[in-house]
């Protein structure tokens, strides 16, 4: 008899000790794709920064399978200025292994639970024109068309454009406060 094994897979808030791993599913969209602006994999002590920035009112989520971390979504304020408040852009990387098996699905479905629980009225997500998967898979998801960006950003020999596609997370009404910190709502996963 051939025993299987069991595979324990979680969607779980990200903790500062993910960040290495999390950094190697990043490599590939900055070395090899256009689908990540950057030109260079940003240093420890840079991405620490971010994810430390990012978590002191946004969720940052690790998809997990036996231990090892093999994809992540988070969101953050698409603007500073106080009046854009209710709005939040999100973002997901996941290692080529997972892709098409729900696990991006799995993630946003967290992550978006928690930033309606939170008062976030609407979600962007800010993809590269080449980057047709990521596309599809937002639109599957509910996300909007509402502009393009034709060629705003430079990378690999080439002019590439930004799609902006928008998801209505509650009512916009007239809020009766601003946002309140995810960690308040992390129980909602």
């Amino acid at each position: 008899m051939v025993e299987k094994e069991l595979l324990v897979m979680c969607v779980r808030i990200a903790r500062e000790e993910d960040l290495g791993a999390m950094l190697e599913i990043y490599r590939p969209y900055v070395e090899t794709t256009t689908y990540s602006f950057e030109y260079e994999l940003p240093t420890m002590e840079e991405f620490t920064h971010r994810f430390r920035s990012h978590i002191a009112q946004f969720p940052w989520l690790v998809w997990e399978e036996n231990g090892e971390v093999l994809g992540y979504a988070y969101a953050g304020a698409p603007w500073e200025r106080v009046a854009y408040s209710w709005t939040a852009e999100v973002s997901i990387y996941l290692s080529p292994e997972i892709h098409g098996r729900g696990v991006g699905r799995r993630l946003y479905e967290v992550l978006e639970r928690i930033l309606t629980a939170q008062g976030y009225r609407t979600v962007y997500a800010l993809i590269t024109t080449e980057n047709q998967g990521s596309l599809t898979f937002h639109e599957k998801l509910g996300y909007h068309y509402r502009t393009e960006f034709p060629n705003c950003g430079y990378k690999m020999g080439r002019w590439l454009g930004v799609i902006w596609l928008e998801k209505q997370l509650n009512p916009l009404g007239n809020p009766s406060d601003f946002p309140k910190k995810w960690t308040q709502y992390s129980s909602v996963f």
